[in-house]
């Protein structure tokens, strides 16, 4: 794998301008950014399921109330019938790529089997589907104002509720978005 940028284990929170419906006001975590393009799960879309549908789904069940009813995410467009974990670094799972110290991503069965009996890790985030950018693509759209950036805090992640996240991560950066216009200029 190509060496990570200072991209990765970022926010990409979208500017008041951006007005593609997959990310309007949408913050995305940056799980992976090189040269082979970047890689994200968006943090604060609700999916209309829950961690108990998709346990259904996979042939799994739960007696966790706080399992059954967790939300669940549109981490973005691209393959949404694929479900993505972003979580604390506890356990060892199957198909996992740590981003940090804090924050790995996984794929694999697995992760679910624990999160169901109540042994997953402390903080985790599931997605379906990915957000995803070709080689220069990103670079392009920051060039272009679409996002703002900023690094990842857990708090956003796990703790702020959906609804608040686009505008608890721009405060990281001390950026107000309403007061933003919806235009860019350049010099």
């Amino acid at each position: 794998m190509a060496e990570s940028s200072p991209l990765t284990n970022q926010l990409l929170i979208a500017m008041p301008a951006l007005r593609d419906p997959n990310f309007a006001r949408g913050v995305t975590f940056l799980c992976q950014h090189g040269e082979d393009g970047a890689m994200g799960l968006m943090i604060n879309r609700l999916s209309e399921y829950r961690l108990g549908d998709v346990l259904a789904q996979m042939n799994m069940t739960s007696d966790l109330a706080e399992v059954i009813d967790a939300p669940v995410l549109i981490g973005g467009p691209m393959q949404p019938e694929r479900g993505f974990v972003l979580h604390s670094p506890q356990g060892e799972w199957e198909s996992s790529f740590r981003i940090s110290d804090r924050l790995s991503v996984t794929t694999s069965r697995d992760i679910l089997v624990a999160m169901a009996s109540g042994e997953g890790p402390r903080n985790a985030i599931v997605t379906l589907g990915y957000s995803g950018w070709s080689p220069g693509q990103l670079e392009q759209e920051l060039r272009d104002n679409a996002w703002l950036t900023a690094p990842a805090s857990e708090e956003v992640l796990f703790s702020t509720p959906l609804e608040e996240r686009w505008e608890a991560a721009a405060h990281i950066v001390g950026v107000n978005l309403i007061q933003l216009t919806s235009y860019a200029g350049h010099a």
